[in-house]
């Protein structure tokens, strides 16, 4: 049975990517700040039959990424980290030229740091996965200039090119960074406050294109959930 981390898993795509895995038979560890959301998030999904384990925490807490790296240690391993969880700033969001700057630094923790720290945390274990796959979830505002997208954006770009030093570094591992395009989220809306998102497609929709970019032998790179959708 496989085994996955799956970070940021109480809402949007984390949570049905995590309903997803479960219902294909995997072991998941998965996380969220608000531990009454997550338990509510992830009653036992119909039709699921792998195993769950559920952890409330910040990712930006060393102590935390390292209870979920043990919890996947229990299960007897690793072989798939996700890290989804992100922070998108404040809202609205504002321009660079008066970003408070503990917030931009809240940003770069939540969407560099701790993906980077759960992967040198992780390491060990996917070395010893037949199969090691990380997938780093990235957005177009990493690659293209959006007024009021500088902390979130910026962020983004970072982690993109941690994943390409990073597939470079370490060849035996998998390195995708995973723009999952527009979806309908707390999020998303969050980005655009009193705007009607409704015509965005709910996360669930993404889930196929990622399972296809999970279960393929695609080498490192980072790409756009419709082009592994339409491949």
């Amino acid at each position: 049975m496989p085994i996955a981390v799956v970070t940021g898993g109480s809402k949007g795509l984390g949570r049905a990517l995590v309903a997803e895995l479960l219902a294909r038979g995997w072991s998941v560890v998965t996380d969220a700040r608000d531990a009454r959301a997550l338990a509510e998030a992830h009653g036992r999904p119909p039709g699921s039959s792998g195993t769950l384990m559920a952890i409330a925490g910040d990712v930006a807490d060393a102590a935390h990424r390292d209870a979920l790296v043990g919890a996947a240690r229990r299960l007897g391993g690793l072989d798939l980290l996700v890290n989804n969880a992100s922070t998108l700033g404040p809202s609205p969001m504002p321009e660079l030229s008066r970003y408070p700057l503990e917030a931009f630094r809240r940003a770069y923790e939540v969407n560099v740091v701790a993906p980077l720290g759960l992967i040198q945390s992780a390491l060990g274990l996917l070395q010893d996965s037949e199969n090691p796959r990380i997938v780093n979830l990235t957005s177009d505002a990493s690659v293209a200039a959006y007024e009021g997208w500088g902390g979130y954006g910026s962020s983004k770009a970072a982690l993109d090119h941690l994943s390409a030093v990073l597939a470079l570094e370490e060849p035996e591992l998998r390195v995708w960074a995973l723009d999952p395009g527009d979806m309908r989220t707390q999020m998303h809306q969050d980005a655009f406050p009193g705007e009607d998102i409704g015509d965005r497609p709910p996360p669930e929709a993404v889930v196929p294109a990622v399972m296809a970019l999970i279960e393929s032998d695609r080498p490192s790179a980072r790409l756009r959930a419709f082009e592994v959708a339409s491949r």
